[in-house]
């Protein structure tokens, strides 16, 4: 006859058991990124090999508050991406929490959204979200609006690969993207950092014009990026709208400009630029910025 479990194994079984539940399981490997764990970090590695010799690393004595960085697939964007991974993982002071804001591809949740799970899977393993932090925020929680975004989940096998010290993250999912939400995000990240005494990097998650000619889409991102170099905020929200320019993360950049003015002067710095169509050649193509926010 087979033993009972005792009250103690029963107590670990549940507690492992709930561990599982709170995990969010990756909603876009194996089509944004490789399922398996060893073609994930060779993938990764073969990028940074072929981008190294350009990555610009006179950033890392100076404080950086964070970048926007584009979240399409690997083989499209993470040759830029890797710019600003490799750079801040060479920097000398860790950082505790990296606080992920990614605009809504789904059109689920809230206006802004937390996401409560207590780690985020990758095929490179768990993440751990800082918990008290995003509580802390005090916008709602909404898991569906999680669920199978992308945009906030592409930065984490990045983040894995290239920071090899324990942090956590706190992901934001941003529907209603204005300027007054994003001043409202930046400013309830700052006091949540002060309060709770965390060293806190943003990450900003979007692409650039959509499905225009290379030529076309530089044109039109060239005037998004006049008002970011120029710190105006609600320029940029009036020019994407007025242009119809399909910068999908605005919202994420404008609460990143935001956070980035409360410690004074800041310096933005564009680290890699290109578009999808230097992979796979093509008159409709996408294009990806990565820009560095730095102390002034």
């Amino acid at each position: 006859m087979s033993k009972l479990p005792s009250k103690g194994d029963r107590i670990y079984l549940k507690e492992s058991i709930m561990e599982q539940i709170n995990i969010r399981k990756p909603a876009v490997a194996g089509r944004f990124y490789p399922a398996e764990k060893e073609a994930l970090s060779t993938m990764i590695k073969d990028i940074l090999n072929h981008e190294n010799h350009k990555i610009d690393l006179k950033f890392i004595e100076k404080p950086i508050y964070g970048a926007v960085v584009p979240h399409a697939g690997y083989m499209f964007s993470a040759c830029h991406a890797v710019h600003f991974f490799d750079l801040i993982a060479k920097i000398e002071k860790k950082v505790d929490t990296f606080v992920i804001i990614n605009p809504n591809h789904t059109g689920f949740g809230e206006k802004i959204s937390m996401e409560s799970h207590k780690y985020w899977s990758t095929p490179l393993g768990n993440i751990q979200q800082d918990m008290e932090f995003i509580t802390e925020l005090g916008f709602p929680f909404s898991d569906i609006a999680h669920e199978h975004e992308h945009a906030g989940e592409v930065m984490l096998p990045l983040l894995q690969y290239f920071i090899q010290y324990d942090f956590k993250i706190a992901m934001i999912t941003f529907s209603q993207q204005n300027a007054e939400n994003a001043k409202e995000i930046a400013k309830r990240i700052k006091e949540t950092e002060q309060k709770l005494n965390r060293n806190v990097m943003i990450i900003a998650s979007s692409d650039f014009t959509h499905f225009k000619d290379s030529e076309t889409g530089k044109k039109l991102d060239d005037i998004v990026l006049e008002q970011i170099m120029d710190h105006k905020t609600d320029m940029v929200y009036r020019v994407v709208k007025d242009n119809n320019i399909s910068v999908c993360g605005y919202g994420p950049i404008m609460s990143l400009m935001e956070y980035s003015s409360f410690s004074g002067n800041y310096s933005t710095t564009i680290l890699a630029r290109g578009h999808s169509g230097q992979i796979i050649p093509s008159d409709k193509v996408v294009d990806y910025v990565t820009i560095l926010f730095s102390k002034e």
